[in-house]
């Protein structure tokens, strides 16, 4: 039986249409992709609180996944420090075919079921660790290989996946299952399949981090000053808690504490 993510697109002779006909209608498919994700909530939030529970233990949050899914977990895995200050070693995405195939394909490196447990254990994972397979087609013997093995170690594991009754949902515990129809190209899972990844990882990510304490009220109090613009954004936050303060006060609080969340408690002392 013909998966959903590789059956025939809903449109016909692209090369046809103009470059406004091709905008608008990928547009159009783009639009039906949030409607397929809010219906995996369910899903997505028996993940996250699993996972909570795990991390405020200790325990590590892994992706693994080949191709355009690989490199969204490696992604997301990538943000979470320098948006929430987190150890870099806290949530990490692992790709088949290693870093390289962030930039170039790697050949045949999805097709070994073997490989990604063996990349998950040069990290040491256990018990208290969780991780998400990645898979648009559900069926990656990468990431199948992967959650069996995790599974049987007695890793939390979850997945995201585009098609029902896949072969990566079956080996999943907590399957997240995000079913968008066909592409507007057909099989290019890197489009609707993608965009739903993505919106699906920001997600579990940024829920489990305000889980974690690393947001209060609405502000990323624990980001990294990396950039210009993020040093005049803690200011501007440290100064929203603390009104009393120059912009040259907050900036003090800042150099002398490290983050916004320090800075604030450190300006609120008497």
């Amino acid at each position: 039986m013909l998966s959903t993510t590789e059956s025939t697109s809903l449109y016909n002779n692209l090369e046809l249409m103009s470059v406004r006909e091709l905008l608008t209608n990928i547009n159009n498919e783009d639009k039906t992709v949030p409607y397929a994700v809010e219906k995996a909530i369910p899903q997505i939030e028996a993940l996250v609180e699993q996972i909570v529970v795990r991390m405020k233990q200790g325990g590590r949050l892994f992706y693994i996944g080949a191709g355009t899914s690989g490199r969204l977990g490696v992604v997301d895995a990538s943000e979470c420090p320098p948006t929430y200050g987190v150890p870099f070693d806290l949530v990490i995405g692992i790709m088949a075919g290693g870093d390289q195939a962030i930039r170039k394909a790697v050949e045949n490196a999805e097709d070994d079921p073997n490989q990604a447990w063996i990349d998950l254990l040069e990290y040491e994972i256990d018990e208290l660790d969780s991780l998400i397979g990645i898979a648009a087609s559900g069926r990656t013997p990468y990431v199948i290989g992967g959650l069996e093995k995790a599974r049987q170690a007695g890793v939390l594991t979850g997945c995201i996946v585009c098609n029902t009754g896949s072969a990566v949902a079956a080996a999943a515990e907590f399957p997240v299952e995000v079913v968008v129809g066909p592409e507007f190209v057909t099989g290019s899972t890197r489009m609707k399949a993608g965009t739903a990844q993505k919106l699906a990882l920001n997600m579990i990510s940024t829920s489990v981090m305000i889980q974690l304490g690393r947001v209060k009220g609405n502000k990323m109090v624990d980001m990294q000053m990396t950039n210009y613009k993020l040093v005049q954004r803690a200011i501007r936050m440290v100064r929203e808690e603390l009104p009393y303060l120059s912009i040259e006060e907050a900036q003090g609080l800042l150099d002398a504490h490290g983050s916004v969340r320090n800075a604030v408690e450190a300006g609120r002392k008497p």
